[in-house]
């Protein structure tokens, strides 16, 4: 059993329809049949939605992809139309708000992988691949790849765990022709951002996207390059062979799985809230990793 703690009730907009509710994000569509994405600072862990939020953390998700969408633009179109709140909307929705291209979403999570850990650590130290994509001897948690591998998931539901897949698997869900899409666009933007991230000192160890098309074109959608669908490693602390410092929920995972919480994550009982130091060292690497790419000052 898992999935919200407690799930919030949507609010209410004039000229708004609510459609979902996701673990971050509530997706409305407005009366001109845009999508209107809002951020919260729900967090999540191991399927989880949970009860304490992350102050600030929807509008760092959202900024933080703002200016991502502005370093790749050249390489593949994003879905954002606007950053204004609708009329009538509660001022705690300003700088947390994105109004979207309403696309035909491919229902596969994009992931790029440049360093080895995760579950694709699992699989590669249970059969030396990832994805089925075979990987030489030798790597351990937190190894470099030899390059960029495209390791696709099926996008789950709240509650459930993504999944996985081969890129046999994508090809034969979506079609060929996509499939190839899909993984050129993502190991692109991946190897743009790896770059970028690592010249202010980060490593960009992998990340998920996720696209939909407009007509023919494929766009780039949901949130990129953030804390929530990236790991993001500090470059003078990294030390393959161990799990690595990140800018991430790392926090929030460790307390969760640590005697101090009491939870038993095998268990159908629901995680507790979290204590207020780790709700505090959360949102500092949140902040620390707008800060360290975009080079502003969060305020």
């Amino acid at each position: 059993m898992s999935g919200f703690v407690e799930k919030p009730e949507p609010i209410q907009v004039p000229g708004l329809v609510h459609l979902h509710t996701g673990k971050v994000r509530e997706l409305y569509q407005n009366e001109a049949g845009d999508l209107v994405m809002v951020a919260s600072d729900r967090m999540s862990a191991y399927d989880w939605v949970l009860p304490t939020e992350i102050p600030d953390k929807g509008r760092i998700l959202t900024q933080l992809s703002l200016w991502w969408f502005d370093q790749l633009a050249d390489l593949v179109p994003h879905h954002v139309l606007s950053t204004e709140p609708p009329p009538g909307a509660p001022a705690d929705w300003a700088g947390r708000t994105t109004v979207c291209k309403s696309l035909q979403m491919v229902p596969v999570e994009c992931v790029a992988r440049g360093y080895l850990t995760g579950s694709g650590l699992v699989e590669y130290d249970d059969s030396r691949t990832v994805c089925g994509l075979a990987l030489p001897e030798g790597l351990v948690d937190g190894s470099e790849l030899p390059a960029p591998i495209f390791t696709p998931a099926t996008k789950a539901a709240v509650g459930e765990h993504d999944e996985n897949v081969s890129y046999e698997e994508v090809a034969r869900q979506v079609g060929a022709d996509t499939a190839a899409q899909l993984r050129q666009a993502t190991l692109a933007v991946y190897s743009r951002a790896r770059d970028i991230a690592r010249d202010r000192g980060i490593i960009l160890a992998d990340t998920k996207f996720e696209f939909g098309f407009e007509g023919e074109q494929l766009v780039i959608a949901d949130e990129v390059l953030t804390p929530d669908s990236s790991r993001f490693w500090p470059a003078d602390q990294w030390q393959p062979g161990r799990a690595q410092p990140s800018y991430d929920k790392q926090f929030v995972r460790d307390w969760l799985t640590s005697p101090a919480s009491g939870w038993d994550r095998k268990s159908e009982q629901p995680p507790p809230p979290l204590p207020a130091q780790v709700v505090d060292a959360t949102r500092a690497k949140y902040v620390e990793a707008y800060e360290r790419l975009t080079g502003t000052s969060w305020s």
